[in-house]
């Protein structure tokens, strides 16, 4: 398991919309932690210690070490909520996690290497699955799944049934497939439309127009 991510966090009483604006306009994000054997509990993150905490880091599979006021709390992140339009949090869901007990979280996977059927059969790599749902301890939670995808050619793949985790059970469909090697796209050559010739030469589209003769149409041009 990778090292716990301190993080220090204040307990609150003032819940609703109202509140939680006020406290996102201060530099705070409204949280919550729940559990197994435990009431939800409201707290409050300094925005940018959260910022730092969560950067570069695969949240799914984090263990966090919640300082609430002086209690220690071990936790992982349940849910973050973003603004739609901006990257900011605007709410974090934790879950407090227990030695003993398993949890059931959605670890990342990392494509790793250059394809044999992208290197030399001018294939394509198509990451179809971007995690898996696995049920684990917090001892044995991994920070990553990296999966070699180095002699995969073109037309091959790689399914969940391909993958296996350390003290870990794998919940996803195994038949899922998680990559593949897709060949190369060829565009069909375009078709001259039929009836159409080049420039000179050109045969006219335009539909000609018939009508019928008028009375006397027959006489024109010719001499009384």
């Amino acid at each position: 398991m990778a090292q716990a991510v301190a993080i220090g966090a204040r307990r609150r009483t003032d819940n609703g919309k109202g509140a939680a604006r006020q406290l996102r306009l201060g530099g705070q994000i409204p949280a919550v932690i729940y559990g197994h054997g435990r009431e939800p509990e409201s707290l409050t993150l300094v925005e940018s210690d959260l910022e730092h905490a969560l950067k570069g880091l695969e949240v799914g599979s984090a263990v966090f070490d919640l300082d609430v006021e002086g209690s220690p709390v071990k936790a992982v992140v349940r849910e973050i909520q973003r603004h739609p339009f901006k990257a900011k949090i605007l709410h974090v869901d934790f879950l407090e996690i227990h030695a003993g007990e398993k949890l059931t979280i959605q670890l990342a996977i990392h494509l790793v290497g250059s394809p044999e059927g992208v290197r030399n059969g001018a294939g394509v790599l198509d990451q179809v699955m971007r995690e898996v749902t696995i049920r684990v301890l917090p001892k044995d939670i991994p920070t990553r799944l990296d999966l070699d995808v180095t002699d995969l050619r073109v037309g091959q793949s790689l399914h969940v049934s391909d993958v296996t985790i350390a003290d870990a059970e794998i919940l996803t469909d195994p038949k899922k497939t998680i990559c593949t090697v897709v060949a190369p796209k060829i565009e069909a050559e375009p078709v001259a439309a039929e009836g159409v010739e080049g420039v000179e030469g050109e045969e006219s589209t335009e539909p000609e127009l018939i009508r019928k003769p008028k009375a006397g149409d027959e006489d024109e041009g010719s001499e009384d």
